[in-house]
Parts: structure tokens; sequence; C-alpha cells
């Protein structure tokens, strides 16, 4: 019990406790027909498809944000942050006798936290229903606009990027220009003109950057 009123474990109890009134609020809100889930993901995608710069998009798309739903990999992360913080404190206990600083354990744990989203992200991604895919055709992107993810495409050799349907929904294809001589950087508003295979488009530079 000394382990959890510690103040040195402080964050951890409060991530602990945030995570265990994520997932109360998210089951009240089932009962009445609602989903804070959904709601967050709607809100992230009207105000998130506004924010431009490549580390932005970078780390959103390395935590599988836009494939998960944003409340699993917040819950993801509270609980990998607590069970971290924790088990890093007993080791120490028990080695040392004393508990790790806060300020020392707490960003340390922070920062061991974000593969173990992106991890279970990347899982989570490939069992989970994909809600934002299943009802597009992804013929219908061809004429839209897609922004790289991150990296750089190359004819033969595409990157990842995100395009939002007519509907709405965000949902992550491949690009890669249509010339040799051309190469979409991160960041990049590309307009989808062809469609190759599965997910893989072939698109252009877009040509009216400020209509999107």
């Amino acid at each position: 019990m000394g382990l959890f009123l510690a103040p040195e474990s402080a964050p951890y109890l409060i991530a602990t406790l945030v995570m265990l009134s994520i997932a109360a609020l998210e089951g009240v809100a089932l009962l009445v027909g609602m989903s804070a889930s959904h709601w967050l993901d709607s809100l992230f995608d009207h105000h998130g498809a506004d924010v431009d710069g490549v580390a932005a998009d970078s780390w959103l798309g390395w935590l599988h944000v836009g494939r998960v739903p944003l409340l699993v990999l917040i819950v993801v992360f509270l609980a990998a942050f607590a069970v971290i913080g924790f088990a890093a404190n007993i080791v120490v206990h028990a080695l040392f006798g004393f508990f790790i600083p806060s300020v020392i354990g707490a960003p340390a744990a922070l920062v061991a936290s974000l593969p173990v989203v992106r991890v279970t992200g990347r899982v989570l991604s490939r069992v989970l229903p994909k809600d934002q895919s299943a009802a597009v055709s992804l013929d219908s992107l061809v004429g839209r606009i897609a922004v790289v993810m991150g990296g750089n495409a190359k004819m033969g050799y595409p990157a990842e990027a995100r395009v939002t349907s007519e509907f709405g929904q965000t949902i992550y294809v491949q690009v890669e220009p249509d010339h040799a001589d051309t190469t979409f950087g991160a960041s990049e508003q590309v307009l989808l003109v062809k469609r190759l295979s599965g997910k893989k488009f072939q698109g252009i530079r877009n040509p009216k950057p400020d209509l999107l």
C-alpha cells in the first residue's frame, strides 16, 4: 500500500484514476446510447485536419492515431505509464530501499510508454474492425487530396498518406508520384489521380492548395 500512496508514485496513481474514470465515462455514455470514443474521434478529425507540420503528422502516424480509436490509445498510454512507473518503483525500492523521485521517474515512464502505445496500436489496427474504410470505395478516393504522413514518395516507392473521404472518414493509403522526376515530401498535399492496386495510388502535387 505504501507504494501507491508514496509521493513519488503520485503521477502513476493519477494516471490509473484517470484511466478508470475514462472507462466509467465510456460505460455511462454507452448506456445512454452515446460513445465518448466516437465523439473524441470526430472532434479530433475536425480540428486535427487543420494541424500542419511534419512533426505533428509523423508523430500521429507513428502512434497509429486514425487507425485505432483515439480513446483506446489514450487508455493504453495511461495504463503503460502507470504500470511502468509502479514497476520501476518496486524494483528500485527492493534493490536500494527508496522510490524514484517523480521528476525523474515520470518523464522516463512517459518516454517508455510511447513504444508500448505504438506496438499496441499496430496490433489493434490489424484486429479491430476497419470502420473508417469499410463503407468507402477506394476508387472513390481518386480526385481527392491526400497529405503525405512521412518520408519521401518516389515512383515505385510509395509513402503513407492520409485522405478524407466524401463522408468525412479518414483513410490511410500509399501514394507515389506519376513521374519519375517527382518526389513528395512529408506533409505535402497530393491530388490522387489513379488507383494502382489495393490502397496504392498515383498522385500529383495539389494544383490548388488554397482550396483544400
